[in-house]
């Protein structure tokens, strides 16, 4: 399988070293451009092997499946000139939510699926979210399906719920990170233990508890009754929590998708063009 990578950003980066460490292809089966050569050079210089192609067309040319790194804005300038270039049984892949699929239908004369990946698959876990384009076969499926579980858990999502879904899977590791850091910053200002052995703790404890869900012997709920003595020091912490709650990530989905909306309304002209 020959795999292109439109873009090399941190995401185009992100798969590009998934599918080298999953081995799920070979670095030289890897063809990469992006808009400023040194990103691409960088990134082929860390895996040696992967190909460098001068531009957009060269990357569709040379490879079976495609992913589109790019941000939400330069799609639509990206795809229009490369109608022609497309055949018919390759594969585009769009790794970014505000763009449906049917709107990459309207912009690619092939198969397409959108595929949202996670910082976590760079440690070979996490989902990938996917939503498969109206033509794609069931066998097409199987093997989008089974290349990103090299990397991944990979989820069908709806195009309804694609926004809460990259919220958590995609979005979570920096809402999760910023929670750990404001726990650390509260240990350290209200006593006496130093940032450096406070943050030493909250990542191990982090690590942990990862590896502990990963064994499925607790669900969430489970996990904290085990810490929780009954008037026990967790017990107060917990009640701190919960007073101090406030509904702060009801606030953070519906911001999530407000933005989400504002990204679809500055695309949609676009794409109306083209009815």
């Amino acid at each position: 399988m020959r795999i292109g990578v439109i873009g090399t950003g941190n995401i185009g980066s992100l798969i590009v070293g998934a599918l080298i460490r999953s081995k799920s292809v070979k670095a030289k089966s890897i063809f990469v451009t992006n808009r400023t050569k040194k990103k691409a050079s960088d990134l082929a210089a860390k895996y040696p092997g992967v190909k460098i192609c001068g531009s957009p067309e060269e990357t569709v040319r040379r490879s079976d499946t495609v992913f589109l790194c790019v941000k939400p804005p330069q799609f639509f300038s990206l795809l229009q000139p490369l109608r022609g270039v497309w055949y018919p049984e390759q594969l585009a892949i769009s790794v970014t939510s505000p763009i449906s699929i049917s709107q990459l239908e309207k912009l690619i004369p092939c198969h397409t699926a959108r595929v949202v990946p996670s910082i976590l698959n760079q440690a070979l876990s996490g989902n990938t979210l996917v939503t498969f384009g109206t033509s794609m076969n069931d066998h097409q499926k199987y093997k989008l399906w089974n290349l990103l579980g090299n990397f991944s858990q990979p989820i069908e999502i709806s195009e309804e719920n694609i926004r809460v879904a990259s919220d958590l899977s995609s979005c979570g590791p920096a809402f999760l990170s910023y929670v750990l850091e404001k726990m650390i910053e509260g240990a350290v200002q209200s006593t006496s233990i130093s940032k450096k052995e406070a943050t030493e703790l909250t990542t191990e404890m982090a690590i942990g508890f990862g590896k502990l869900l990963d064994k499925r012997n607790f669900t969430l709920t489970e996990l904290r009754d085990k810490v929780t003595v009954k008037g026990g020091v967790t017990g107060a912490g917990l009640t701190v929590l919960k007073q101090e709650y406030h509904g702060v990530f009801e606030h953070l989905f519906e911001a999530t998708q407000k933005k989400f909306l504002e990204d679809h309304l500055a695309l949609d002209p676009f794409f109306e063009k083209l009815d």
